[in-house]
């Protein structure tokens, strides 16, 4: 397996090293997309308290009872906001759901922008006095981090370096708070059923805090599975499918899932925080004309990232 590049990089080398730094961590983060799409990053600006904080509050949310939690499922939200009850999402072309549940924070405009009267309000949880401020906390920081992370891509495509600066800022980026709950009886589930099914992500890049068990695995260009593990604190960052279509695959979106353990531990609940990094809506996604040339040719069609979103949720289920 060594030709699964997944660097361990350290951030604070792009924002505050030198400028023999920075190129090359801007030259190592784009090999690493162009070829498997993975990333880890150290330095990131979470503490390890606030990670602990925040698994604290995730743990809490999902242990409240079920009526509880389904007093926050918003219908005609497509699941952007609040909570997502068990089998009701289910990864591009299966049709078993995936066993989880979930809770989706959005942004919070705080500038006067006009983009505001385009998301919804985020739900506060009554029983939990602790976790919104946590989350708003923890996105900021993952966005901030986001927001470095697109200028040493935008730099290592030869696009100015401030390339998705606009395009980023109030976007419509979610914080995804994930339970993958017990199943005390393997048998009781389909035989196709699984935490997460094979699937790539929808937005620009996505920053994973960590995880509570393994199962992360990417899928690599060899058609294996290949266990994908964090150090300590550290975030996996991936490629998605909106950033694949802007570069015409030359940044790759690859294919991952969230497997389940092994039956004696089925039992046992796994907890997980990705943050989707998006755009505004209306960032034109047309394939860079510096990827497009003979041996390259456009693969995609033109689209917003604003129709992508919606095209897709649909297609998981979400939106109908």
């Amino acid at each position: 397996m060594s030709t699964v590049n997944i660097p361990r990089l350290d951030l604070n080398n792009y924002i505050n090293g030198s400028t023999a730094d920075r190129k090359q961590f801007s030259d190592d983060i784009g090999k690493a997309f162009n070829e498997t799409g993975f990333v880890t990053i150290t330095n990131h600006g979470l503490s390890k308290q606030l990670i602990d904080d925040l698994y604290e509050q995730v743990k809490a949310l999902f242990a409240l009872p079920d009526a509880t939690k389904l007093k926050y499922e918003v219908p005609g939200l497509a699941g952007q906001r609040g909570y997502t009850g068990k089998g009701k999402e289910t990864a591009k072309g299966f049709k078993t759901p995936d066993l989880k549940e979930f809770w989706q924070i959005g942004q919070t405009v705080t500038d006067g922008s006009a983009v505001k009267d385009q998301y919804p309000d985020n739900l506060v949880v009554d029983e939990l006095s602790v976790f919104n401020p946590t989350t708003l906390d923890v996105y900021k920081k993952l966005e901030a981090a986001g927001k470095h992370l697109l200028q040493a891509i935008a730099v290592y495509l030869n696009l100015d370096e401030h390339y998705f600066d606009d395009k980023v800022h109030n976007g419509n980026s979610i914080l995804r708070t994930l339970h993958y709950f017990p199943i005390l009886d393997p048998d009781s589930v389909p035989d196709d059923a699984v935490r997460a099914g094979a699937h790539e992500d929808i937005n620009l890049i996505t920053l994973l805090i960590g995880a509570s068990a393994d199962g992360l695995e990417l899928l690599t260009r060899e058609g294996a599975w290949f266990p994908v593990k964090a150090h300590g604190e550290d975030l996996v960052v991936n490629v998605g499918d909106m950033l694949q279509r802007l570069t015409n695959n030359k940044l790759k979106s690859t294919t991952h899932r969230v497997v389940n353990p092994p039956r004696e531990l089925m039992k046992n609940s796994r907890y997980s925080v990705p943050f989707f990094l998006h755009p505004v809506s209306n960032m034109d996604l047309t394939s860079l004309p510096s990827c497009i040339d003979e041996q390259h040719p456009k693969l995609y069609t033109d689209i917003t990232a604003g129709d992508y979103l919606d095209e897709r949720l649909r297609e998981i289920g979400l939106k109908m």
